[in-house]
């Protein structure tokens, strides 16, 4: 049988937290959500409860334990279940005789910390009010007015509700839809609304959500603000670096997070920490020391990320670079190598290893009679010229069983002496992985210089995590690739030659080897599992704040003494 509705609820995906060990999806369905959550957390136990015995069987396939049943009768109707660190009602409370009850109950069994994430129809939503004008209210086999519904939920009686189950309400979303319909509603009803003393504007608030996602904990979530300025998103660095990590963070109720921002407002309360995140900037001369006096006097906290070895960088001198670096209070980055580097211009570095926000869907090994090598990077041309030779001499005897994908890289493209090869221009990163994941192998060729010794195994992790075959050399890739289980290593062309060679012939080792890089990625290199310590670090930096600014102060008198932040 066909199940109805068997897509995750996207708002609530973006909002259960990213760091839960335990999830409780009550009313999970055909378990959409949760098959979307261990995308993203592969890690998480996660459990069901439902009462439609062709949805909870499919869900039975992707959750750990579904239970089968009325949840009014038996909350948790689990052997021994676990404290939950997330416990979710996805348009299921409205479908209950006393949801008052449940979250009550289910209240008791989540953790210290843990987040309670609700969406629940809005019984104040526009259309509702039409109709009932109107005349042509009546019950319909879905939306607002399904048949099933018991029990109907305004702003202000469902923040009652959590309350009065012994919860605190951190914060509200409104799911809008056809905003259009919900202008012309309020205006053509604004005279009778201020005949009635009711503000038009505070009543459209109110009444165009046609849902509202609440999360609720058993204390008032620890608030945080983390913004961050963004490079423009060439290459997936932006990305990889600074959106999904503030992204990840941002799923804890309490932080709230500013992307893209070039310099921040200055903060409402004092009190709440601040951290600022500056995207490998290039801080120099009186512009540079500005952007530092000014953020640190509004009471930001701030962080340079940074993952290049600066002293290679054209548009960054040694030497030139003491603001970005001297002139923060903190310094983040991706490898130890590259920390050791950093730690001579400011002590206070963390790494943070690249990591994936969610496993892309396998689409490749499709087609038996041919592998596609994919290459996609941003100024290798040193790093390839030299094994060119080796590859067109595998593309030559391989034919049309090897084909090849290309990123960015037009003269690695134009090398290629094959016809089966196919190029696409600098792209946004979605792209970039889509392609990606239409390959079967990924070549990752890398001379050993200073430069590359300090950068990070990212090109590995990404192909990883699209089940591709990974073909690289040791430099950087030799610390996380185990060498004939996650990936092939090369030490000069011959070998390259060699181990192509043999991944053409040998589909299903191809096929394993990714595989295998897909399960390390999947049990080590999520987002998720950093999550924690993102926001422990960023607590951390803030209790030390002045600490820091006095350091701060004393490293600039070095290089500049009249100049204080």
């Amino acid at each position: 049988m066909a199940i109805r509705h068997d897509t995750a609820n996207l708002d609530l995906l973006a909002r259960l937290p990213l760091a839960a060990n335990a999830v409780l999806d009550v009313g999970c369905a055909s378990g959409a959500l949760g098959h979307a959550y261990r995308r993203r957390n592969p890690r998480a136990r996660q459990f069901g409860i439902d009462v439609d015995p062709h949805a909870a069987a499919l869900a039975a396939e992707r959750l750990d334990a579904v239970a089968l049943g009325d949840v009014e009768a038996d909350p948790l109707p689990f052997d021994d279940p676990p404290r939950f660190d997330c416990i979710v009602y996805g348009d299921v409370l409205q479908y209950l005789r006393d949801p008052w009850a449940v979250m009550r109950a289910h209240a008791a069994a989540l953790s210290e910390h843990g987040t309670v994430l609700i969406c629940v129809p809005n019984v104040e939503h526009w259309s509702l009010t039409e109709r009932l004008l109107r005349g042509t209210w009546d019950y319909e086999d879905d939306g607002l007015l399904a048949r099933g519904h018991l029990r109907w939920f305004s702003l202000r009686t469902m923040r009652r509700a959590l309350e009065e189950a012994g919860l605190a309400p951190c914060d509200v979303f409104p799911r809008l839809f056809n905003t259009e319909g919900a202008t012309r509603f309020t205006s053509a009803l604004s005279p009778a609304l201020h005949s009635m003393g009711i503000d038009p504007a505070e009543y459209a608030q109110r009444a165009a959500p046609l849902q509202f996602i609440w999360r609720a904990q058993k204390q008032p979530a620890a608030r945080m603000v983390v913004g961050a300025s963004m490079l423009p998103p060439v290459g997936g660095v932006s990305h990889v670096r600074v959106v999904h990590p503030l992204m990840a963070i941002g799923t804890e109720p309490g932080v709230a997070v500013q992307l893209g921002v070039a310099m921040p407002p200055a903060a409402n309360d004092p009190d709440v920490p601040r951290i600022f995140v500056l995207h490998r900037p290039i801080l120099t001369g009186d512009d540079g020391l500005a952007v530092v006096r000014r953020l640190i006097a509004e009471g930001w906290v701030v962080v340079t990320e940074f993952d290049d070895h600066p002293d290679f960088l054209l548009d960054n001198p040694p030497g030139d670079d003491q603001f970005a670096f001297a002139g923060v209070h903190a310094v983040q980055t991706s490898t130890e190598r590259l920390a050791e580097v950093l730690r001579g211009r400011n002590p206070e570095v963390r790494v943070f290893p690249n990591a994936m926000s969610t496993l892309p869907e396998p689409r490749n090994f499709r087609d038996a009679r041919a592998l596609t090598l994919f290459f996609g990077a941003l100024n290798r041309e040193r790093d390839w010229e030299p094994v060119m030779p080796a590859i067109n001499a595998v593309a030559q005897a391989a034919g049309a069983r090897l084909r090849f994908e290309v990123v960015h890289d037009q003269a690695f493209f134009d090398a290629l002496q094959t016809p089966h090869k196919r190029f696409t221009p600098t792209c946004d990163y979605d792209q970039y992985l889509e392609l990606l994941g239409g390959c079967e192998i990924s070549l990752m060729p890398l001379r050993d210089t200073a430069f590359n010794r300090a950068k990070s195994d990212l090109k590995f992790i990404e192909a990883g995590a699209c089940r591709v075959a990974a073909l690289a050399a040791p430099i950087v890739y030799g610390g996380t690739i185990e060498d004939g289980r996650t990936g092939l290593l090369f030490d000069d062309p011959a070998e390259l030659h060699d181990r192509l060679l043999r991944l053409v012939a040998m589909p299903d080792l191809a096929r394993a080897l990714g595989d295998a890089a897909r399960a390390y990625v999947a049990g080590e290199r999520m987002l998720a599992y950093q999550v924690a310590d993102r926001i422990a670090w960023y607590h951390d930096l803030w209790r030390r704040r002045n600490e820091l600014t006095a350091a701060l102060v004393l490293r600039l008198a070095g290089v500049r003494p009249s100049d204080t932040p």
